[in-house]
């Protein structure tokens, strides 16, 4: 490919970008449009068939739209009305899963395609790695290869599942998390090593779909940064949909046979299965990079150390994202490379905001922001909680929802808003009303005296901010 033009490092030295980036998911993306908004050149690297990511190919968007062809197909949210036996189309098969999936997918690379050539960001196909601090070289994977250099760089490679060097994967009986999609069809059993967010979104879609799901973990509870009352009520409803929990429980050992697998638990416990699916964490896509080429180095987990501007221990080079590791959201990623992409062209930015919503795509979904009750108690922070559950709302009713909560943890000092926590239908879009007021600043007065349409889910937050006032007030009266 011939570069059209060449433009001047801050060096005095010609390159070929102002900013190159290497990896199109969502921090990708975003570095590179944010980028080309302030009139610099940028230039994306990414492999033909991975346009928008491992977020669009195989992680975030794949697995939430399986989600819901799921929640579709089997009719599990209309059960509470049409009896427990109500399902929209008996014997659903992969295929009927991945033609949502798939659709998906091919509409959302379109988008990232046209997106990237309105702004003029040259798209280089290919892998990326480092030659020195300023270049790069890119090869197609047919041969040819290709240098390129630029004045800042920015690293937004992502991750790929964590594989156990002592584990066995086939792609079939012993699977990872992006050997899902390639599942030849639904399991009647599975077993799912890890409690972790993709290991507990998956356990939940494939209960829903009517596999008896293990779940194997070797600390005591599972999605251990939520609150603790939410992560019951997931239990309970996986529970209820027959999955199994092994907590304090680590897989030694699984055996491939003929017609499924064999988990060996370091108790003695012995688990059949027809699918064994490891979720063991994420690992930064770094070891190509040749990092070492930049003066950068990379955690045994292959991720990127960073500074509040996302810059790495080369100025130059910043790195977003997963590969960066914690929070590991598209959300956080999306922002994050904006941010990185504004500070290397020189433009004036703030340190990213550190209250950030967490959006879990279980089944029932949960969301949250803000402190958790562990951590106010552990901080020694008094708050009071106001609650409101779906089925008190008419809204709740009309959709059959009878088991969602919102929770409001609130000071009784000033009235502020600590953390938001819902769980059931729409938790992952209500969160974002809490958001709004604690990034603004504002009370549970607000939410008060707010008048929300009628029916909503988001009427949840007057009852709520109504519970948690009555509270205070009660206390005040007592304390005279």
């Amino acid at each position: 490919m011939a570069l059209a033009s060449t433009v001047k490092g801050q060096t005095g030295r010609v390159r070929d970008f102002d900013v190159l980036v290497l990896g199109s998911g969502p921090g990708g993306q975003k570095a590179a449009i944010a980028t080309a908004k302030l009139g610099k050149k940028a230039a994306v690297v990414e492999r033909r068939d991975m346009v928008g990511g491992v977020c669009i190919q195989t992680g975030t968007i794949p697995s939430k739209t399986l989600r819901e062809a799921v929640l579709y197909l089997t009719g599990l949210n209309q059960r509470e009305m049409y009896g427990a036996s109500y399902q929209v189309k008996e014997d659903i098969t992969v295929s009927d899963l991945l033609a949502r999936t798939n659709h998906v997918i091919g509409r959302e690379v379109e988008v990232i395609r046209s997106q990237l050539t309105r702004n003029h960001v040259a798209m280089l196909p290919g892998m990326g790695h480092f030659v020195d601090e300023h270049t790069v070289e890119v090869v197609d994977g047919t041969g040819r290869e290709q240098t390129v250099t630029a004045d800042k760089i920015v690293i937004a490679t992502g991750t790929l599942p964590a594989r156990p060097s002592t584990v066995d994967f086939d792609g079939k009986t012993i699977i990872d998390s992006d050997g899902i999609l390639a599942l030849e069809r639904v399991p009647q059993s599975m077993i799912v090593v890890g409690a972790g967010v993709i290991g507990i979104e998956y356990a939940s879609m494939f209960a829903a779909l009517g596999t008896k799901v293990t779940v194997v973990e070797s600390r005591e509870r599972m999605l251990e940064f939520c609150d603790g009352e939410v992560v019951e009520a997931l239990k309970y409803h996986l529970r209820d949909l027959a999955v199994t929990f092994r907590f304090r429980e680590t897989v030694s050992a699984v055996e491939r046979h003929e017609r499924g697998a064999l988990a060996v638990l370091e108790s003695g416990k012995k688990i059949p299965a027809e699918v064994v699916m490891y979720s063991a964490g994420r690992q930064g896509m770094t070891e190509t990079l040749q990092l070492d080429k930049a003066g950068l180095v990379a955690d045994k987990r292959g991720r990127i150390e960073v500074d509040e501007y996302f810059r790495t221990s080369a100025p130059h080079i910043y790195a977003v994202g997963d590969v960066i590791g914690f929070p590991a959201l598209a959300a956080t990623s999306m922002e994050q490379g904006r941010l990185a992409a504004y500070h290397a062209c020189g433009e004036p930015v703030q340190a990213m905001s550190s209250l950030q919503p967490i959006g879990i795509y279980t089944i029932p979904e949960i969301s949250f922001i803000g402190k958790t009750e562990d951590q106010l108690t552990a901080e020694r922070i008094p708050f009071e909680v106001g609650v409101s559950r779906y089925r008190e709302l008419a809204r709740g009713q009309i959709i059959g929802d009878s088991y969602g909560v919102l929770k409001l943890l609130v000071s009784p000092e000033d009235r502020s808003l600590l953390g938001v926590h819902v769980f059931g239908t729409g938790a992952t879009e209500l969160v974002h009303i809490g958001q709004a007021v604690m990034g603004c600043g504002g009370t549970v007065d607000y939410l008060v005296d707010a008048v929300f349409n009628y029916p909503t889910l988001a009427e949840s937050y007057k009852v709520a901010a109504l519970d948690a006032m009555n509270k205070i007030r009660q206390i005040e009266r007592l304390s005279g």
